[in-house]
């Protein structure tokens, strides 16, 4: 059995080696720079936290489901599985890049409790208007961002090469 291991000190702008082991010839060596490190640690935030509140506050996040979405209850948990999945996925390179499809899908599919939330504002009186408008545009920054951290490649303008001059 062959098992190495390195160490690299973290600084922003290099790389930095999550795990550093082979063992038995699988490479789990996952070098990712500074930023795209953040980046991977904040969805991975974002998606545990907001899988646990599916099933910690279950009957709130029901609440938020548009009433066209049959079985709340099984929407709210099964999106709140998927979520935590999904995080957990971010952590291994082996899966970070279906997790990260996975992850960009299931935030598109709940872009209706967005909507819904903004055409029945009442129903959510106790959230400020302003914020389930920010909601928006913060969900398409957590896209990009999770196209970005879960890339094949490790240079974060090849995302955006549609917008150069």
């Amino acid at each position: 059995m062959n098992v190495q291991t390195t160490r690299r000190p973290f600084a922003v702008g290099t790389d930095f080696h999550i795990a550093d082991t082979t063992l038995q010839g699988v490479s789990a060596v996952d070098s990712m720079s500074g930023y795209r490190l953040a980046a991977t640690g904040f969805v991975f935030v974002w998606f545990f936290l907001g899988g646990i509140a599916h099933f910690v506050a279950t009957d709130i996040e029901m609440r938020l489901v548009p009433p066209y979405i049959p079985w709340p209850r099984e929407a709210v948990l099964l999106s709140g599985a998927l979520e935590l999945i999904g995080a957990f996925g971010l952590l291994i390179s082996r899966t970070r890049k279906a997790a990260g499809i996975g992850l960009f899908v299931l935030t598109l599919a709940v872009t209706p409790v967005h909507i819904y939330m903004l055409q029945v504002p009442e129903l959510f009186a106790s959230i400020p208007t302003w914020s389930l408008w920010l909601r928006l545009p913060i969900q398409v920054a957590l896209l990009v961002l999770i196209a970005w951290c879960t890339s094949s490649s490790a240079k974060p303008r090849r995302l955006f090469a549609l917008t150069r001059y």
